[in-house]
């Protein structure tokens, strides 16, 4: 509209769930806000919108996944369209993912003469805990290597133990290694994708294609449009992130600009149209985190409408272990912690692929 767009709420892009309104007679029906003039007359979808305080609203509904709203401002010949999507399978919903993943899988490549079960590694033995108890779903993003091992060196022989339990539990490309810090913040688009290209195939050769998933956090949160092009040409169609600001600069944000980042900090996820790329907030990393915090933290999270629908949990491997300079020996109950705040409260569990498609 004359190059400033008068739509408040929703942008285009934004992937809407029930909070954001309410469900009549199979719709999602939801207060379309826009900014104008007193004088000013907008229809949306060829209804008219009322004055709302210092601006305009009007309902409408949503019928299935994907929206078109259209507004136009009368006597202008000012339109603009925007797509918004209802997801049906993104309320009361959570999940466990977790950064930095390889040292578990050096120790059971190690102890594959003596462990019958891959859940006899002390670290993998949380999150069937977390399953058994919780029904939690987990999401491991996977280094290629680490000091004295690579993810070649992954023997097979529980691949089937790990494809029965991928209703569960998925593994995903998260970086070469650890260091140097922000690997793909400005590396050329061929590092990131032969990187994700030799993780996923390991991947499927000791644990099956059924453990992949079409999601990940890339290393730091950092890539470029054109890395993350490449990793969605690849199949990895949603990248979660932190999408927050540090000292006025973004982190974990991958490429999108400041405006983006900030209206994406309020909601679940949002859609880059441009690349056909979802993007999903973590509400909470648990390693930075004091235990008594986590509880008053999400119930300020189940306040917001906008960020309840999807509650994202995420924590780093290394803070695991006894030897590691930083360790946390809560580990374990922080993430218990969360998974019974979750579930008293009506989550339940879900992996993102199951919930922002159609």
């Amino acid at each position: 509209m004359n190059g400033t767009s008068a739509l408040l709420f929703p942008l285009d892009g934004d992937m809407l769930n029930e909070y954001d309104g309410i469900v009549r007679e199979e719709r999602l029906y939801i207060q379309v806000r826009l900014a104008g003039a007193a004088e000013s007359k907008f229809t949306v979808n060829g209804a008219a919108a009322e004055r709302s305080g210092d601006g305009f609203a009007a309902e409408i509904g949503l019928d299935g996944y994907r929206n078109t709203i259209a507004i136009a401002e009368e006597g202008t010949g000012n339109t603009e369209e925007v797509t918004v999507y209802w997801l049906r399978n993104a309320t009361q919903k959570y999940r466990v993912s977790v950064d930095d993943n390889i040292w578990f899988l050096r120790d059971i490549a190690a102890n594959s003469d003596k462990y019958e079960s891959i859940f006899e590694n002390p670290y993998l033995s949380v999150y069937k805990e977390l399953y058994d108890t919780y029904g939690t779903k987990v999401h491991l993003n996977l280094f290629y290597s680490t000091e004295g091992f690579d993810l070649s060196q992954m023997p097979d022989k529980y691949k089937e133990e790990w494809k029965a339990n991928a209703h569960w539990l998925r593994l995903t490309f998260h970086a070469n290694q650890e260091f140097p810090d922000k690997p793909y913040k400005s590396t050329a688009t061929e590092i990131i994708l032969a990187d994700c290209e030799k993780v996923t195939r390991e991947i499927i050769r000791f644990a099956g294609e059924e453990s992949l998933s079409p999601v990940t956090t890339v290393h730091w949160g950092e890539a470029t449009r054109e890395g993350a092009r490449a990793l969605r040409g690849f199949g990895i169609g949603t990248l979660a992130g932190y999408f927050k600001f540090v000292d006025g600069e973004p982190i974990v944000s991958y490429y999108l600009d400041k405006d983006r980042i900030a209206h994406l900090n309020k909601r679940d996820f949002w859609k880059d149209h441009s690349e056909d790329i979802v993007f999903a907030k973590i509400d909470m990393v648990l390693d930075k985190t004091n235990q008594e915090d986590i509880v008053p933290l999400l119930d300020h999270v189940r306040a917001n409408p906008h960020e309840a629908g999807f509650i994202e949990l995420m924590i780093h491997e290394q803070y695991f272990y006894s030897d590691y300079s930083a360790y946390q020996p809560d580990f374990r109950e922080k993430l218990l912690t969360a998974a019974k705040w979750a579930t008293e409260h009506g989550y339940q569990p879900a992996f993102l692929s199951e919930c922002v498609g159609e």
